[in-house]
């Protein structure tokens, strides 16, 4: 799975799938395992008679973790499945391809499989960890290895500190060949393993560089018995600063499982994320979203949906978040929390007393604004003579909503 951006991003995540990830490594000289892409039963079994390898291992693709302990609803449970029989990837790929897979972390229903990684299977005799990432202490690009792989690096770092090595990469010189074999030997290879290593990692590196990455993880970097050094593994964070150069990466990003309300205030640059209460919030800023959030909790209400509209606020936007909340069966009562800093409160007053019109809004409405322009933003709501609820701080607008929904 591959993601991009930062809480405060006002763009979606990038996502790639599994084979996208490998495909991108492969056009840059990484060693992956060799595999192809089937959308139909039939060409999973081609593909598996085409690999002629020991081993074949079937991959559903799709975003989410935990595939091997999932579940189809036609039955069939793990999304990852090894054979030695091409016939079998056949079978198994009839009861992968068009049925929903359910993981900890899909949907309770599931996500559908559209596609399936048909890949050689190969023994790993050793695992390691390394990744490269951007280091805001180092100004710049830092290796991170380890040659306990194959597990939750972070219990790595909080156990074995000493067995986590880091190299800061100068950002004009690049990996020299020194710090790439100093790498390879605290990742445990030897002999001609430590070169062939140490060449991956220069490979990541430019890898790193060619897709405009803030961070490539590769977790197991792998030693197979027949003395070859693989990625099994990766994960990209692409920056997305950068797609107006990386238009072929951001092409492929899967928006196939995400979630369309997202998707939508993501087109009007409103982070939205839908919770499972019954209080819809309307809020500028991460933190203030957060902290109402769990005021409500605290009054004995539950949040539908953290709704942040950050700073840039036009009526418009103002008119979609609303549409996004109403159209929410849910939504019993909507909270508007509102600091105006950057953000111009009369602005939100204009967008909140149209959309109450056009919408013909049905549930309550509170609203709390407070900061720039806040007294003609009071003026416009109360003289619109629409039944808004003022409330006077974070907490009383709070209470006013949990009380709606009681009555």
């Amino acid at each position: 799975v591959v993601s991009t951006g930062t809480w405060l991003s006002p763009r979606r995540w990038l996502n790639l799938q599994e084979y996208q990830s490998k495909k991108l490594m492969q056009e840059s000289g990484v060693a992956v395992q060799r595999f192809y892409v089937a959308d139909t039963p039939s060409e999973a079994l081609e593909a598996a008679k085409r690999l002629n390898a020991k081993e074949i291992v079937l991959k559903a693709q799709i975003l989410a973790g935990g595939r091997g302990k999932g579940v189809f609803d036609s039955g069939l449970k793990g999304g990852v499945h090894l054979t030695k029989d091409p016939a079998v990837v056949g079978e198994l790929a009839n009861k992968m391809l068009g049925f929903n897979l359910t993981t900890k972390q899909t949907p309770k229903d599931g996500v559908k499989v559209k596609t399936v990684m048909v890949a050689e299977a190969l023994d790993i005799s050793r695992e390691t960890y390394f990744a490269i990432l951007m280091d805001r202490s180092c100004n710049g690009p830092v290796m991170v290895g380890s040659p306990q792989g194959g597990m939750d690096i972070e219990e790595v770092a909080a156990n074995t500190p000493e067995l986590i090595f880091k190299e800061v990469i100068d950002i004009f010189e690049g990996v020299q060949d020194d710090q790439a074999l100093r790498m390879a030997a605290n990742l445990g290879f030897k002999g001609p393993l430590q070169r062939q290593a140490a060449d991956q990692i220069k490979r990541l590196y430019d890898l790193f560089l060619k897709v405009d990455a803030t961070q490539v993880e590769v977790n197991p970097l792998g030693e197979t018995p027949e003395g070859q050094v693989v990625c099994f593994d990766a994960k990209i964070n692409f920056d997305d600063n950068a797609e107006f150069r990386q238009k072929s990466v951001f092409a492929m990003d899967d928006m196939t499982e995400s979630d369309p309300t997202e998707m939508e205030a993501a087109k009007w640059d409103l982070k939205y994320i839908g919770l499972d209460g019954n209080i819809a919030c309307f809020v500028n800023g991460a933190g203030l979203a957060m902290a109402t959030c769990d005021i409500i909790d605290l009054h004995g209400g539950k949040p539908a949906n953290f709704l942040d509209l950050g700073g840039g606020v036009k009526e418009r936007q103002v008119y979609e978040a609303f549409k996004l909340l109403t159209a929410d069966p849910k939504v019993e009562a909507i909270l508007v929390n509102i600091f105006g800093g950057i953000v111009n409160c009369a602005i939100i007053a204009n967008g909140i007393t149209k959309a109450c019109r056009e919408l013909e809004l049905k549930v309550p409405l509170v609203v709390r604004l407070e900061g720039t322009n806040v007294h003609e933003a009071k003026r416009i709501l109360t003289e619109s003579g629409l039944p808004i609820t003022a409330a006077d701080n974070l907490d009383d607008a709070a209470k006013k909503a949990v009380a709606a929904i009681k009555k």
